[in-house]
């Protein structure tokens, strides 16, 4: 068995491409369940958020190209589209990845909390699918409190950085102060939450929450003095916004050219900022082209981000310290294990041999044969039948010069070396 991390990420694929690649978390227990499925694949789970897809599996062969083939299929792809970009990590450090990417040591913004609790939620999806057994429920639960140690013992989450920060940031560089701004927010999920308390934190003068639900972009509304609509009436409160931040789940865009156009003419030209956080993409790209329109997406916050992720180097240094130690643990309970797992196996096959003889003994026994004889008999059987796969094995080893799996004869058996 091995442990193995395929995907994509925003170090290695642009949004355009992790946006083909992306699932919704309706998906997610349908998917984890098909990639269970697959020829060897022993155990599955699937994370995907705005800057990566990530396929967990503990795999028969660490060669198994199955889930690869299967992501690609899934989105209609074809491996031209898809496998520039691709990564595969087998262990050690398919764990070392794992264990920074819970603690925000390999998110855009360097220590970003909201990582975890996307990795809890694929975890729930890959548990209630099947597709977590022993090895990944260990791994999960390891990233989990690795991530919390990190947090606890270094200074990686000491200052306010996420890319909802970064947004609102680049927000106040190009409006100035925000006391006389009206915010547009679009979806109401952890990463417009965050968005908007940094807007209100910055002074934003007026804030409208635009979601699918009413109820819930009403909630998210009354916590900061902001007006709820619907999607259905966006184009009825475009033209107010002087910046719009979006960050959905739907798989179309929900903004496109036309209706900012339009929202410009009754603005008289007045700028708009738009930040378009979500994978796949809710705003139109061709929207970066009209005048008067600032359209940054997730990839574009590579600079805010920068300026903020410096704080956190010497930090990020003793967390990789960490991730070091806690990588060489897990894979030691992992070798243990799999220790555990052949003497299991090799108890078992000894077992059935024995079962089989002693079997054959009492027949003979019952049809009036010698004791001894019948126990002369089968302590020999049962002898040569354990010995005959090791004798054959060790004596090819010989012969090939394999000297190793003599030495590793005489540790296992307690064989005195004396010639």
């Amino acid at each position: 068995m091995s442990l193995a991390v395929i995907g994509v990420n925003y170090r290695t694929a642009p949004v355009a491409v992790r946006e083909r690649l992306a699932f919704v978390d309706a998906d997610l227990p349908r998917a984890v369940a098909e990639i269970r499925s697959l020829p060897g694949v022993n155990e599955a789970a699937l994370l995907s958020t705005c800057n990566r897809t990530e396929i967990y599996c503990d795999l028969e062969s660490a060669d198994n190209s199955e889930p690869v083939r299967w992501l690609t299929d899934y989105h209609g792809l074809c491996d031209r589209d898809v496998a520039p970009y691709l990564f595969r990590h087998t262990e050690p450090e398919a764990v070392r990845h794992l264990l920074r990417v819970a603690a925000g040591l390999d998110s855009m913004v360097l220590g970003e909390p909201q990582i975890l609790g996307q990795i809890k939620a694929a975890y729930r999806a890959a548990v209630a699918a099947g597709g977590a057994g022993k090895t990944l429920n260990r791994l999960f639960q390891h990233s989990f409190a690795v991530a919390k140690r990190i947090r606890t013992d270094t200074a990686i989450g000491s200052s306010p950085v996420s890319v909802a920060f970064a947004a609102v940031r680049l927000a106040q560089q190009i409006h100035g102060e925000l006391r006389d701004c009206t915010a547009l927010v679009i979806g109401a999920g952890d990463t417009i939450e965050l968005v908007t308390v940094h807007l209100h934190q910055n002074g934003l003068g007026r804030l409208i929450v635009a979601n699918r639900s009413i109820e819930r972009a009403q909630q998210l509304a009354g916590r900061f003095a902001g007006y709820a609509i619907t999607l259905a009436d966006l184009h009825l409160h475009l033209a107010e916004a002087d910046v719009v931040i979006s960050a959905t789940a739907s798989r179309l865009p929900i903004l496109g050219k036309g209706a900012i156009e339009t929202a410009l003419r009754q603005r008289r030209h007045r700028p708009m900022f738009l930040v378009d956080i979500a994978v796949p993409r809710d705003m139109e790209p061709e929207i970066g082209e009209l005048d008067d329109v600032y359209l940054y997406t997730v990839d574009d916050l590579d600079s805010i981000i920068d300026e903020n992720v410096r704080s956190r180097q010497v930090a990020a240094l003793q967390a990789d310290e960490i991730v070091a130690t806690q990588t060489h643990h897990f894979l030691e309970w992992l070798r243990a294990n799999d220790a555990v797992e052949t003497v299991t196996r090799m108890r078992r096959r000894t077992e059935s041999v024995r079962d089989a003889i002693l079997a054959s003994a009492r027949r003979q026994l019952g049809n009036g044969a010698d004791p001894d004889e019948v126990l002369t008999m089968a302590t020999n059987k049962l002898v040569n039948k354990l010995l005959h796969e090791p004798t054959v094995r060790l004596r090819e080893a010989g012969a090939e010069g394999r000297t190793e799996i003599i030495d590793a004869a005489i540790e296992l058996f307690g064989i005195d070396r004396e010639r």
